[in-house]
């Protein structure tokens, strides 16, 4: 069921799927919008387990632009305008792609209380932690703009403005620390294809500064591994989300009591 909701004057395209008991957040990338998850990840069972809800950042799918700048500050205040709105009980899980992942993880130092746990996919904490960035990495520049004219009000014409918005923001932000990361501590996935836009060590600097981080690293995957393999990411992610924390091994070393 879609909806349009009101966020701090936000005119907020927004998405439910599914009836779960724990409700499941989808985050989505940067220049992209909710339909990448939602018929990826979450129509590859995760509405079988969870009630999963999406909806568009401001100047991305469905939801206009307004004057202002990117930033992911405002963009996890954004999120938690909608988490308040959807008060959902248990609290739900996060699950954020990209730019998802940064917002979700601000969204958990601000607001702890509003999240259960999470999943970072492709995620960096730094910006200098992500290879040289082209807006056309990882995907055609005609696919996302074909993507962008179909669902976006404001019309083809407006996306040079929000792919320069974007390039502003995402080669200055976000600048978290790894003592900033210590105190996330939600139950935390950290998923990533092993040819990732993400650097291979600024993702496992990400995870060893987690206090309940795991790990993944999907073989033969790129950046935009929810697209290519979403059956087995959304078959990680469940597995996660219902299983036990700390989760139980034979031989455990990090999580050595």
């Amino acid at each position: 069921m879609a909806e349009r909701i009101d966020i701090d004057g936000v005119d907020t395209w927004t998405e439910t799927r599914g009836s779960g008991e724990h409700t499941l957040v989808l985050l989505h990338g940067g220049l992209g919008n909710s339909d990448d998850l939602l018929d990826s990840l979450g129509a590859a069972d995760l509405v079988a387990s969870f009630r999963v809800v999406a909806f568009d950042r401001r100047g991305h799918g469905y939801t206009a632009d307004t004057d202002e700048p990117f930033h992911y500050d405002d963009m996890a205040t954004h999120a938690i305008g909608v988490l308040e709105h959807l008060d959902a009980a248990p609290k739900p899980h996060l699950v954020g792609w990209s730019d998802g992942g940064i917002v979700a993880m601000l969204v958990a130092l601000r607001r702890p209380d509003l999240v259960d746990r999470l999943v970072l996919i492709g995620t960096n904490f730094h910006f200098e932690g992500i290879h040289e960035l082209d807006p056309g990495d990882g995907a055609p520049p005609a696919l996302m703009l074909e993507a962008y004219a179909k669902r976006s009000p404001d019309g083809a014409d407006h996306y040079p403005v929000v792919a320069e918005k974007f390039m502003a923001m995402a080669t200055s932000e976000p600048t978290l620390t790894p003592g900033d990361l210590a105190r996330l501590e939600h139950p935390t996935l950290v998923l990533v294809g092993d040819d990732d836009l993400v650097r291979l060590d600024h993702t496992v600097a990400l995870y060893e500064a987690l206090p309940a981080g795991r790990l993944c690293v999907v073989p033969g995957a790129s950046h935009a591994v929810v697209l290519e393999q979403p059956r087995l990411v959304a078959a990680i992610i469940t597995d996660f989300l219902q299983g036990p924390e700390p989760p139980q091994t034979l031989l455990p070393i990090r999580r050595s009591p």
